[in-house]
């Protein structure tokens, strides 16, 4: 174990030396690291040598002992002070416990009482450590849950579904500062071809760190999106600013990707609001930008406005003239069927259509063409996932179908969300076999403490995030909490059946660390594991 460091400080030599030579320091497990003469010396070794306690004369040239106290709390918080004085005043005490020192003893003080002191302060210190590594270690293990609070997070901000106020609560609870004068969305994903897993994800894992060197929390904050990428929220107290940090900051991204061969990347930006409940309107012009990476070729970040102006420059009567055969290829439409979300049909087809001639749909025999198109590429999709066609409502089904423009533009929007719906239901049934899988085998290792999201995402042929997401969306949990929560069942079976020790049954659930699982046990069931097994035999006695 490593040693605890002591650091000196005595303006009078002979005590400086005899505090140094009388103590057997190496001998009782410390480092004695370093000493000086006054407090002005003493703090610049200390920033540089960080001792664990630091031994201080009160009284000092230069500096004195409570100015040098004051310096090292505020810098270095958990370095542990005694002070030592001749003076047994108690203001001397007083001002010493309001800076924090740990101990105020007065001197002369001989070598076994302040070894004594030293040995009762090493105990704290080695508590408090014990305490940060396992808080440490329990964040670390609990990092799946807050993505997925975080998750959750940004969903809310952009439906609207929660108050300002609750919004801001959950923000804070994740410690996310959302305040700002001015925000905006940009939603951004990024795929790599004719890459192995291991490769893709090295890539990913450099790019990821690329990307975190450059984040700044305090002007944009990321929210992962699952398989379609990310969402960036930017933050400003002037729309200026906000365009400035946005166009610097998605330059540096553009910057990275373009380091590698065979990478993608496509963005949707949305418009500036200045209120936290507009971010909804941020979020859809965001998508409908970011529709268009059906309908573009290559890797582009497509601002929302800019799309729309171009929209309304490019008004004209129409002609089947004017309408171009590869922009109304139903390629783009397989290919949409194949990876988009049903939230983003609307967004799609709205984009889609925009693409064309603005006036197309007004013709009646565009309309037919374009609608029994789409019918025919959804229903073969729909066939090739094994289901019906008369799965899909057909465009003879309802007469009103061709009569509009926005009559056929929602035919289309309903068709294609119901063929997502069937693709969704025919993974389902692929998934649900995976985490079935999954909890087996959690039932069957729950006490191998290697048990992780990254050993199972190999046993069952998935990349961690992908089954991360799955699961997630399958039992409500993320693998981490469930993983976590089977163990505890089986922790408190084994308390209320047996008498086994607290060690013992640490084990036997999966943790090597009996003091991790002490910790983990009362931070998920609100008491210890002792509280816990008097209290089922206080309701035994009570029967």
């Amino acid at each position: 174990m490593e040693k605890l460091k002591v650091f000196l400080v005595e303006d009078e030599f002979v005590v400086r030396e005899g505090i140094k030579n009388n103590i057997k320091w190496q001998e009782h497990g410390y480092d004695f690291c370093g000493e000086a003469g006054d407090g002005e010396l003493a703090f610049s070794m200390i920033q540089k040598l960080k001792p664990d306690i630091v031994i201080t004369d009160i009284r000092m040239p230069f500096m004195d002992g409570l100015v040098l106290s004051k310096l090292i709390k505020k810098e270095m918080p958990w370095i542990e002070i005694i002070i030592l004085t001749g003076y047994a005043e108690f203001e001397y005490a007083k001002e010493a416990i309001r800076v924090g020192v740990a101990e105020y003893l007065t001197k002369p003080i001989n070598s076994e009482e302040l070894l004594k002191e030293v040995d009762g302060l090493a105990d704290k210190i080695m508590e408090k450590r014990k305490e940060r590594e396992l808080r440490e270690r329990y964040k670390k293990e609990m990092e799946e849950n807050l993505l997925k609070e975080k998750k959750e997070l940004f969903q809310y901000l952009v439906t609207g579904a929660k108050s300002l106020v609750e919004l801001l609560e959950m923000a804070d609870k994740l410690h996310i500062n959302l305040s700002s004068m001015w925000h905006n969305i940009v939603l951004i994903k990024m795929r790599f071809r004719n890459q192995t897993r291991d490769e893709y994800s090295n890539t990913l894992l450099e790019i990821e760190e690329k990307i975190g060197a450059i984040a700044d929390e305090s002007k944009v904050i990321y929210f992962d999106r699952n398989l379609e990428g990310k969402a960036l929220l930017f933050k400003a107290d002037s729309k200026e600013e906000l365009e400035m940090i946005q166009n610097a900051h998605l330059h540096q991204l553009k910057s990275i990707w373009e380091e590698y061969e065979n990478i993608y990347y496509f963005g949707g930006i949305g418009v500036p609001v200045n209120r936290l409940r507009e971010l909804p309107s941020s979020f859809e012009a965001a998508n409908h930008a970011f529709a268009h990476r059906y309908l573009v070729q290559g890797c582009h970040i497509l601002n929302s406005t800019e799309i729309v102006q171009r929209a309304y420059l490019d008004k004209s009567e129409f002609s089947l003239g004017n309408v171009n055969p590869k922009q109304i290829d139903n390629g783009r439409m397989r290919e949409f069927l194949k990876t988009g979300d049903k939230e983003e049909v609307v967004y799609f087809i709205e984009e889609f259509f925009n693409a064309l001639d603005t006036n197309a749909m007004q013709s009646h025999m565009f309309r037919q063409y374009i609608t029994m198109d789409s019918y025919f590429c959804v229903a073969d999709f729909v066939e090739g996932l094994q289901f019906a066609r008369g799965e899909i409502e057909s465009p003879d089904q309802n007469a009103s179908t061709l009569q509009t423009k926005e009559n056929a533009i929602a035919y289309i929007v309903r068709i294609m969300t119901k063929a997502l719906e069937l693709r969704e239901s025919a993974v389902s049934n692929q998934y649900g076999d995976v985490v079935d899988e999954v909890k087996k085998y959690i039932e069957d290792n729950y006490a191998d403490d290697q048990i992780s999201l990254n050993l199972l995402a190999s046993h069952v042929n998935f990349s961690p995030n992908h089954l991360s997401t799955v699961f997630s969306q399958y039992t409500g949990q993320t693998f981490t909490r469930y993983l976590t929560d089977y163990r505890m069942n089986k922790a408190k079976e084994l308390l209320r059946c047996t008498g086994k020790r607290s060690s013992e049954i640490s084990r036997d659930v999966g943790y090597k660390d009996s003091h991790y699982f002490s910790y983990l046990f009362k931070k998920t069931q609100d008491m210890t594991p002792t509280q816990y097994r008097n209290e089922g035999r206080a309701e035994g006695g009570d029967q």
